[in-house]
């Protein structure tokens, strides 16, 4: 007769030992990672300014030896709009993956919370700081006409002719508006800002002297080094490069006006930890490549690599200047 078991008593070997079943989920574990290791598909570039800006040029340039570095394509897609909060919106609401990133200024941060009324995201909440990208300086450019040959004789200009110089910007809030503000603010006179979709119809009504001058991104650098343009000085903590004997305003006596554009990378909050580093040192690689540095040169630019903590470390110092400066000279998004 067969040996029956209590209800309680264990059930006979089988021949599957608890270090074998620890072995086989290990195995499974291992294996699921390997199957969502990131990158596994496409990254995406969300530009939050249109194709041919400085923001979009520098995506696509470094979008390239990004894609080798992940073993995957990078998608560039520009959603510009509201200085940028189209696109930032956008991604800050994007599953936190690290498929899905801004390339915008950091503006959106430094900025637009002061320059909205309402905004659709809170920048320092719902986005993670990923990679700066570079610089762009903002230049001092006047029309031919104008009688002046250096900053000092425009200021002199400017005092003697109240309200009557007018100058033009990329946007209301942008970089080339917030330095012609910290410059009248400086220099102690009136001038009237006229906002332009973009710097490109600023420089053309420049060149057609419907305004008497503006801070230029870089676009102007062709039209300066014919004659049709003058260029007084960079509102920056250093000289360019590409204009070595121009002075930069704090040189010429007005300190502070320092207005640099600086453009990076963003990932929603809660990207985890490991992208973001991987994405940073990818991009920092792909920002020491010579060609890549040269093509930023092209459009004014400098590459600036560094970690996630100094690019954040950037937009907070900005901050403290721009949203004092906003909230000082009455700024509103027109």
């Amino acid at each position: 007769m067969p040996t029956t078991y209590e209800r309680n008593q264990p059930l006979p070997s089988v021949g599957w030992s608890r270090s074998a079943t620890l072995l086989v989920a290990s195995c499974l574990a291992l294996a699921a990672q390997a199957q969502t290791a990131w990158p596994s598909k496409p990254v995406k570039l969300v530009v939050a300014f249109p194709p041919g800006g400085v923001a979009d040029v520098m995506a696509r340039v470094v979008s390239q030896p990004l894609s080798e570095a992940l073993g995957q394509p990078v998608i560039i897609e520009n959603r510009a709009g509201a200085n940028g909060n189209v696109a930032a919106d956008a991604v800050a609401k994007a599953p936190a993956d690290g498929y899905t990133l801004l390339v915008s200024t950091t503006g959106i941060e430094s900025v637009n919370p002061f320059l909205f009324a309402k905004m659709p995201y809170d920048p320092g909440k719902d986005l993670a700081h990923v990679a700066a990208l570079g610089r762009i300086q903002l230049f001092l450019v006047t029309k031919p006409s104008l009688p002046v040959k250096d900053t000092k004789e425009f200021v002199a200009f400017a005092k003697a002719s109240p309200g009557k110089l007018s100058y033009g910007s990329a946007g209301a809030g942008s970089t080339p508006h917030l330095a012609g503000e910290l410059f009248k603010q400086q220099a102690g006179f009136y001038a009237t800002h006229i906002p332009y979709r973009g710097a490109a119809p600023a420089l053309q009504d420049l060149l057609a002297s419907q305004l008497d001058y503006y801070f230029d991104p870089g676009i102007s650098f062709p039209h300066v080094r014919t004659g049709k343009l003058k260029m007084l000085a960079v509102a920056s903590n250093k000289r360019s490069a590409l204009f070595p004997d121009v002075p930069t305003l704090g040189e010429v006596g007005y300190k502070g006006v320092e207005a640099d554009t600086w453009f990076g990378v963003y990932a929603p909050a809660g990207t985890p930890a490991d992208v973001i580093a991987r994405l940073n040192r990818d991009i920092n690689k792909a920002l020491a490549v010579a060609s890549v540095k040269a093509r930023f040169l092209d459009v004014g630019g400098e590459a600036t690599p560094m970690s996630p903590a100094e690019f954040k470390a950037i937009a907070q110092a900005e901050t403290k200047v721009f949203s004092a400066l906003i909230k000082e000279r009455g700024i509103k998004m027109e």
